[in-house]
């Protein structure tokens, strides 16, 4: 089977690619791969107040374009103390221009995050990542994944690893933030891992049903 990952994040499609290496069967394209050149338009693909309805807006668009079944997700951070901000506005919270490169867009990010709650006490500084994943393959059929992963965010940039809120999001059992993790401790306890890791489970199971249906077919 030949799944698009529809993502312009290579931090985001490194992640992915790793979560779902496992899935026997599988073949993974990039957008570059499957012959999606980057449109403007893009942008207005996540005009939804909620992470699953701009997932799934993301999966039927590039579905639509190249006929293959599809997986988008959308992710961000919710910090409490601002009512869940920036929430589904996290990529573009930080105001900069349209084209803004994402490492700086990732600084105003953190930056304004900051700004924003520097008089907070830092233990009522609780925030959590979500991602949810919507598989579109066509016809109607689409299947919505959800992950989140609790966290608190510290009073400045820690680490050089991860990408978006990462430095700013520590991960209170381990007491570092995503960013001083290394990529597989992150996959194994972050949003974006819970949610790829049930897509695997599902397309693995998948494929194991389709080979045993295959198997007990009479030959002729």
């Amino acid at each position: 089977m030949k799944l698009l990952v529809a993502t312009r994040s290579r931090h985001k499609l490194a992640e992915i690619r790793a979560l779902l290496s496992g899935v026997p069967g599988l073949e993974l394209l990039d957008l570059d791969g499957a012959g999606v050149s980057e449109d403007p338009a893009e942008e207005a693909l996540e005009p939804f107040d909620g992470f699953e309805e701009n997932a799934r807006s993301k999966a039927a668009h590039f579905r639509r374009l190249t006929g293959l079944p599809t997986v988008a997700d959308d992710s961000g951070i919710e910090v409490d103390v601002l009512g869940g901000a920036p929430g589904v506005r996290s990529r573009r919270f930080g105001p900069l221009p349209e084209g803004t490169g994402r490492e700086e867009q990732d600084h105003a990010n953190n930056e304004l995050l900051l700004d924003r709650i520097v008089l907070v006490d830092p233990a009522c500084r609780t925030a959590r990542y979500v991602c949810v994943a919507a598989l579109d393959e066509g016809e109607g059929r689409v299947t919505t994944f959800r992950g989140t992963a609790e966290g608190r965010i510290v009073d400045a940039p820690r680490g050089s690893g991860g990408f978006g809120y990462d430095p700013l999001f520590l991960d209170p059992e381990l007491g570092r933030t995503f960013a001083e993790i290394s990529p597989a401790e992150k996959d194994a306890r972050s949003h974006r891992g819970q949610t790829f890791r049930a897509l695997a489970t599902h397309l693995a199971v998948r494929f194991a049903a389709g080979e045993a249906r295959s198997a007990s077919r009479p030959e002729h």
